[in-house]
């Protein structure tokens, strides 16, 4: 039996995608300038990205009220998030060495075609994306310690197999949509390819397993276009590391953006959120001395009634305002019940990256991750069964060696045991730490929910972004206004 997509293999083997616009790029967060590369799937006519440009009619995203971060709009928010300052930036690049680039792909829907493999129905209009953080610019010499924890395990983290047996993480991590985790996978491994393969031979005698995480972006994306390519990914490790060899330090772009460029999170357009915390601490030869815990989410779960924020029931007041206002429209009532029926069917998922310069062992990092579950509470997350809850946290403190034991050399003897120093928290001084990670993990979910804007979707479905200035309204009821 011929598959349904074989129209799209070309004659090399490659996935080609028919039927784009030819002047068109897509959005890469902060304008970087992107290194040259000679990857396949983005140079040569056959295999290049598909064009990345809105429908000019109907542009993905549309404005809604001016979009801010939870801090900004309201006076006293940050007497409800928690007892630690935030870092300079705010975000999971305030751990020194981390690297965050975001990539939207936005593409117009199309006409049915006797060229397409949709023949009757066209496609539909794409609104995805991509998240590459690095842990550190030499994360392939230089292990992270690292540990995970699984909310509710309906989703993917692949490599996560590896990080659990030894507690390392040397590979990029990759946030995209359901159906990208391959191309994503094959991208990390494009680019190891590019840089680490034998010059004269081109053969690959290393050992990594690539670290990508998804949520499914289906209710607003046609997500069976398969649009996320592996010269993607590439590009946005290149870019990544351009920021850093810049020493740029930038805040990660939040809402629309990156794998969450589609996300429904509590029924309003969520996406990617971001929030780090300052922890005072000591050396251990008694030295003050800061640590930092930074979080990244992916959102795209919840119901409407469950969102609480700063602990007022927000989600609960609007959604009745909501029905309210639908009770005398029935296309508001009609696009309430498709949304409902779809996350009822499957209601999302989250994925959650923390990253720190406190120097945690693997065991500490598995505990630090299941802080973030406290964080998703909060707000109003409960882990369904259908919802993919997956949490990874990494260390910087300690760099450590990896790729020393290859198919064709050895600097390390693998039948000799060699002790290695590293640093590491006393557990009984943590508990800052523990309670930094729910902090950052619940102000990252209200960054992705206030700063995304209302999106036209697949089949013109429409997702509001949170009214904000009613949001506004009623923390000043709850929490008051001074």
């Amino acid at each position: 039996m011929i598959p349904t997509w074989a129209p799209y293999i070309n004659k090399g083997g490659f996935l080609t995608f028919p039927q784009v616009c030819e002047d068109s790029s897509f959005t890469s967060a902060w304008s970087l300038p992107l290194k040259s590369t000679n990857h396949p799937s983005l140079s040569t006519p056959s295999v290049r990205a598909p064009s990345m440009m809105s429908s000019p009619a109907q542009p993905a995203s549309r404005s809604s009220s001016p979009r801010v971060r939870i801090r900004d709009l309201h006076p006293k928010i940050h007497l409800e998030l928690g007892r630690f300052r935030p870092g300079p930036l705010n975000s999971l690049t305030d751990i020194p060495g981390v690297l965050v680039h975001t990539q939207s792909i936005h593409l117009p829907a199309t006409s049915p075609s006797p060229s397409s493999p949709f023949t009757k129905t066209g496609t539909g209009a794409v609104n995805t994306g991509l998240t590459t953080i690095l842990p550190r610019a030499n994360f392939f010499h230089s292990a992270c310690y690292a540990g995970l924890c699984r909310f509710n395990g309906s989703g993917e983290l692949t490599g996560s197999h590896w990080i659990e047996e030894t507690g390392l993480l040397h590979s990029p991590i990759i946030l995209t949509n359901s159906f990208a985790v391959g191309a994503a996978y094959q991208g990390i491994y494009e680019y190891g390819i590019r840089e680490y393969a034998d010059k004269q031979t081109g053969r690959v005698d290393w050992f990594m397993l690539p670290v990508v995480g998804e949520t499914f972006d289906g209710f607003l994306s046609d997500i069976g276009r398969f649009v996320v390519q592996p010269g993607h990914v590439v590009k946005g490790i290149d870019a990544a590391l351009e920021m850093g060899k810049e020493g740029r330090k930038v805040a990660v772009e939040q809402g629309n953006t990156g794998g969450g460029t589609g996300m429904v999170c509590h029924f309003w357009k969520g996406g990617t959120g971001s929030s780090s915390r300052v922890i005072d601490g000591e050396t251990s030869g008694g030295e003050k001395k800061t640590y930092t815990v930074g979080a990244l989410v992916q959102a795209n779960y919840g119901r409407p009634d469950a969102l609480r924020i700063g602990g007022v029931p927000v989600g609960r007041i609007l959604f009745e305002e909501t029905k309210n206002e639908a009770a005398s429209d029935e296309q508001k009532q009609g696009d309430m019940k498709a949304l409902e029926d779809e996350k009822n069917r499957k209601d999302g998922s989250i994925i959650v990256i923390l990253a720190t310069d406190a120097p945690l062992h693997p065991l500490q990092l598995q505990r630090l991750a299941k802080r973030a579950t406290v964080g998703l509470s909060r707000v109003g997350g409960v882990g369904h069964n259908p919802s993919g809850d997956i949490f990874l946290a990494f260390s910087t403190a300690n760099e450590i060696p990896v790729q020393t034991v290859t198919a064709n050399k050895r600097s390390v003897d693998p039948w000799k045991p060699t002790a290695m120093e590293v640093q590491i928290l006393d557990d009984q001084t943590i508990n800052s730490l523990f309670e930094a990670a729910a902090d950052a993990t619940e102000e990252a979910i209200y960054n992705a929910l206030c700063m995304a804007e209302t999106m036209v979707g697949l089949d013109g479905r429409v997702i509001e972004a949170l009214p904000l200035e009613r949001v506004k309204q009623l923390l000043d009821k709850y929490l008051g206004s001074d």
